[in-house]
């Protein structure tokens, strides 16, 4: 209960969106390939982009991730979970604070896939992983719950 002296401050307007994207991986040469982004911000990541209208979660997945990575075929391996971050939007909404929830999902490219990111898709740069240093090289802690969904997942179904 408030006094006399004290003043109701006002909660800050938050924008609450929505998300989804894809860890992809390849299997190429008896090893096991993470993709991994270089975001707008200069951190190492994962696609992921905004869902659309009538748009599955999936399917918003699989789009951004073609998108971002310019890889030309993935196939949907499992559904890894989701994240939620808060932020204060830099470049369409200056300076608006986001609360955004992120669907992660897991694909697989073929082993001869190649990566060609998209500047104009907010992906700098792109490289292939060792699964055993994603965690390392990945630069947003938030992340750690969806990779180790991942990793444990790649563990059980393709480790020889």
């Amino acid at each position: 209960m408030l006094n006399k002296k004290q003043k109701i401050k006002r909660r800050e307007p938050v924008e609450q969106e929505e998300s989804a994207g894809g860890i992809v991986l390849k299997r190429s040469k008896n090893r096991l390939l993470i993709a991994m982004m270089k975001d707008s911000y200069g951190k190492w990541t994962f696609p992921k982009g905004h869902v659309e209208n009538g748009e599955e979660l999936e399917e918003a997945a699989a789009r951004e991730t073609l998108e971002e990575l310019g890889l030309e075929q993935i196939r949907l391996l499992e559904e890894l979970g989701q994240i939620d971050i808060w932020f204060r939007d830099q470049f369409s909404k200056k300076g608006k604070l986001i609360h955004k929830d992120i669907h992660f999902f897991l694909f697989e490219t073929p082993g001869n896939a190649n990566l060609h990111p998209d500047p104009k898709e907010h992906a700098l740069d792109a490289k292939w992983v060792p699964i055993n240093s994603v965690m390392k090289q990945s630069s947003y802690i938030d992340m750690i719950p969806i990779l180790k969904r991942a990793l444990s997942f790649i563990k059980e179904n393709f480790s020889k």
